[in-house]
């Protein structure tokens, strides 16, 4: 018994004499997490400076003279900057109608696309019929179907239409045709996903196929539409070929095809004027983007991989 109690009693006074040996633990791990955190940090600073450093470069070169631009040894940063080459940019080209035929060919993509990818991958995922799978797999095959592949049939029909030379093409075949097979496979994965409960408390209240989607399946699904939302409009702000082939006059021009007319008279690149146009065409996108990195990166978590 006098062994058992001096225990404690030792224990006691070793923790009134030297500390609990608890908070040193605690001290010592909170160093070694802040250590690992600053280490991932430096980590990933050098890792982005591949990334930064080109779009540093093309934001500071926007306001280099052209002999600035040429010279042996580049610079970072300018040694004389002017803005010059954005006052060119909208001189040369209708540079303006340019940036608002991109802006609202995407913003109706997109809305369209969430719309039909929302409407789809609800059926695809909760909605039983004769066939499902099957036609779900020949939906797939259409990501494995290069645009290139497919550019010659629908130019002919489009131009059947009389609807060459105009945005229809830019705005319809990506919300109905291939462009829109990876935002339907998203939509359903995360449909699969939902409790069955939520529906058949939507029957109880009354509410019929439509309604449960409207009402309960499209407002959860805010964070699968906000990845949707955001690879649609980048993918339909950076379109390059299809306005090639649909698109012959300036006015009507996207930003993409737009970049290459920045030419001299001798068909050389006016590299100021370009890297300016390229400027005001990427920055913002890319503070969209950083804005709404984290939507983005939810939604595809969400998705998962069931079914």
């Amino acid at each position: 018994m006098r062994t058992e109690t001096a225990e404690p009693e030792a224990l006691s006074t070793r923790a009134v004499v030297t500390g609990s040996s608890r908070p040193v633990r605690s001290s010592g791990a909170k160093r070694k997490r802040r250590w690992v955190a600053a280490g991932l940090i430096t980590l990933m600073a050098v890792l982005s400076i591949p990334f930064v450093f080109p779009t540093l470069w093309m934001i500071t070169s926007s306001f280099k003279p052209m002999r600035e631009i040429l010279q042996k040894v580049p610079t970072l940063w300018p040694a004389d900057p002017t803005a010059a080459a954005y006052g060119e940019v909208f001189r040369l080209q209708p540079f303006a109608q340019q940036y608002w035929n991109s802006l609202y060919i995407a913003a109706l993509v997109t809305v369209g696309t969430m719309l039909v990818a929302a409407m789809a991958g609800y059926a695809f995922a909760r909605i039983r019929f004769p066939g499902a799978n099957a036609l779900f797999l020949v939906v797939l095959v259409g990501l494995l179907v290069p645009s290139e592949v497919t550019i010659v049939p629908l130019f002919r029909f489009v131009n059947g239409l009389g609807l060459i030379d105009t945005h229809w093409p830019l705005i319809v075949i990506p919300i109905f045709g291939a462009p829109a097979v990876l935002a339907i496979f998203i939509m359903r994965q995360f449909f699969l996903g939902l409790p069955a409960e939520l529906e058949e408390a939507g029957r109880m209240d009354g509410l019929g196929r439509w309604g449960i989607f409207w009402r309960i399946a499209f407002p959860l699904s805010r964070s699968a539409l906000a990845a949707v939302a955001i690879f649609t409009f980048l993918k339909s702000w950076n379109l390059y070929l299809e306005p090639i082939v649909y698109l012959s006059s300036k006015k009507m021009f996207t930003l993409p095809q737009a970049l290459t007319q920045y030419v001299d008279a001798y068909g050389g690149p006016m590299w100021n004027v370009q890297l300016a146009a390229t400027t005001l065409t990427v920055v913002p996108v890319l503070v969209v983007f950083l804005f709404a990195q984290k939507q983005f990166v939810q939604g595809l978590a969400n998705t998962g991989l069931k079914g």
